[in-house]
């Protein structure tokens, strides 16, 4: 249904990112004492056939794996998750399975029309993808329109920082249309259930090891199988690699610094031509975006889906853009089609990643859904139900009520542009019960052969910063390989990154640890 225009737009945002995490100490860590029957999910196999909605080539495959929605009570339903592939040009030597990050990326969509970035590791593998458990066709959890349950008001109190109490309201009513709409999987939703599903995957996949490639929330889903199952680690890299240990504030801080450079260095490159919509001045072109994200958070424009596109969307989808410096020149184009003829669909394809905008309604009922029925806002409800499912800490409504004023100056000082969009990740995860402690307190010094993890010095999502401190914590394990280039994640950019990597997953030669990659090397 359409979604009623909002004088609200930082909370239309929360509004539609809210969702309900209900894990409890660890959901799928039962005491060995109390580990329960799940041979019948360890004895299936990937039957693999055409990809139903999906416009990629002959030669991509896809299938499914069922896996328990509460591995601590496996009678308590199952769910099937969606896989891919391409096969092994030649002689197969088993899988290596893909995450591309978010959370809440859908990896099916990722692979089929980003596979050419894979297709050196056809040399040896299947290169298999899947939407994890909550995302894309695996049961994707939603918060409806956004709107729905929330009064429509054209009062201006609810605006972050000038009256906490109402926006702790609004984000509990949030909090109960994600329930509504997202099924019986949200409960279990979040990386320690994903991690198992993986290695459910592993067995059916038929691989006696998991080989594994993460890009950004992948490196933190691999760390924690790699904690969990280190027996059955293989080769393992993590690109762009995620804190284990920040919370959700700090993380939200960084992500607004790193963002703003990015887009300063955007901006500097947009300036360079006659035709950017900012002008040729760079520190005007700065203050120019500003005003209009705040234009359109005040006057959201139409969409073709009967939605409103408001400020905060248009920083959501500026931030997607910026994870690479090849999206700069759509970001520019998109930026001028808004700006000059008020068309969103430039802005709104690169916040899903270039790809075309999925429909509405999801039914959850444990089955794959239909991709057409992936619900328009399945990616940003699953990133925050994931976060807050993997996130221990809980804000209080006396600690936002004091310091909702302070938080938003201090995320305004890092980012004018990205700071307010980042701040709703501090209260996203306010009243649900808290996420399990196992990331931050068990996560560390694995037992596993070694793994490659990969920083690059100006990522603007995973600071380098992250892979020095998760490297370190996970102990000798781990090898760093130092990108020194900027974009996020390094595997699809480099030259130099890509084929040390495709070395380690296809021949086991592993780069010394501290080794580096420079820009000169990068294509």
């Amino acid at each position: 249904m359409p979604v009623k225009q909002s004088k609200r737009p930082a909370l239309r945002r929360c509004a539609i990112v809210a969702a309900m995490a209900l894990p409890l100490l660890g959901p799928g860590l039962p005491t060995a004492d109390d580990e329960p029957d799940l041979t019948r999910f360890y004895r299936q196999k990937v039957s693999w056939g055409k990809c139903e909605g999906v416009d990629a080539p002959k030669d991509f495959q896809c299938g499914k794996v069922t896996v328990p929605l509460d591995y601590t009570d496996p009678a308590a339903g199952t769910l099937d998750l969606a896989l891919a592939r391409y096969r092994a040009t030649g002689d197969s030597r088993g899988s290596v399975l893909l995450n591309f990050g978010g959370p809440g990326g859908a990896g099916v969509d990722q692979l089929a029309y980003g596979g050419k970035d894979f297709m050196s590791l056809t040399d040896g593998y299947d290169v298999v993808t899947f939407d994890p458990r909550g995302v894309g066709r695996s049961s994707p959890v939603s918060c409806g329109d956004g709107t729905e349950e929330i009064a429509d008001s054209t009062d201006d109190s609810t605006e972050l920082g000038s009256d906490p109490q109402a926006v702790l309201e609004e984000i509990r009513r949030t909090a109960a249309a994600c329930t509504k709409h997202s099924g019986p999987v949200l409960p279990y939703i979040g990386t320690v259930n994903a991690s198992r599903d993986m290695d459910v995957m592993r067995q059916a996949l038929g691989d006696k090891k998991l080989n594994y490639l993460g890009f950004s929330y992948g490196t933190r889903l691999g760390a924690v199988y790699a904690k969990q199952f280190p027996d059955k680690v293989g080769r393992m890299v993590l690109d762009g690699v995620d804190t284990l240990t920040e919370p959700l504030t700090e993380q939200g801080v960084a992500g607004a610094e790193g963002q703003q450079a990015a887009l300063d260095d955007f901006i500097d490159f947009c300036t360079e031509d006659i035709a950017c919509p900012f002008g040729q001045d760079s520190r005007t072109a700065r203050e120019e975006v500003v005003r209009l994200v705040e234009s359109l958070d005040e006057d959201p424009v139409p969409t073709d889906f009967g939605d409103v596109f408001t400020g905060q969307d248009l920083v959501g989808a500026i931030g997607q853009a910026l994870y690479s410096e090849d999206m700069w020149p759509s970001l520019q184009r998109a930026l001028t089609s808004l700006i000059e003829d008020g068309d969103t669909r430039g802005v709104m394809s690169l916040a899903y990643g270039g790809l075309s905008v999925p429909a509405r309604n999801g039914d959850g009922d444990g089955g794959l859904a239909d991709p057409e029925d992936v619900p328009l806002d399945n990616l940003p409800a699953a990133l925050m139900a994931i976060n807050c499912a993997d996130d221990p800490d809980r804000p209080t409504a006396e600690r936002i009520t004091r310091d909702l004023g302070r938080l938003r100056a201090e995320y305004e000082r890092a980012s004018p542009v990205f700071g307010r969009y980042r701040l709703t990740e501090v209260l996203m995860c306010y009243g649900r019960p808290k996420g399990t402690d196992f990331i931050r307190e068990q996560v560390k010094d694995v037992d596993t052969p070694k793994m490659l993890l990969v920083g690059t010095r100006g990522d603007p999502a995973t600071p380098y910063r992250w892979t020095v401190q998760t490297a370190n914590r996970l102990g000798s394990s781990a090898v760093v390989l130092d990108n020194r280039d900027s974009g996020h994640t390094g595997y699809a950019s480099s030259r130099c990154v890509q084929g040390k990597v495709d070395a380690f997953l296809l021949y086991g030669s592993l780069p010394a640890n501290g080794s580096s990659c420079g820009p000169d090397e990068n294509g």
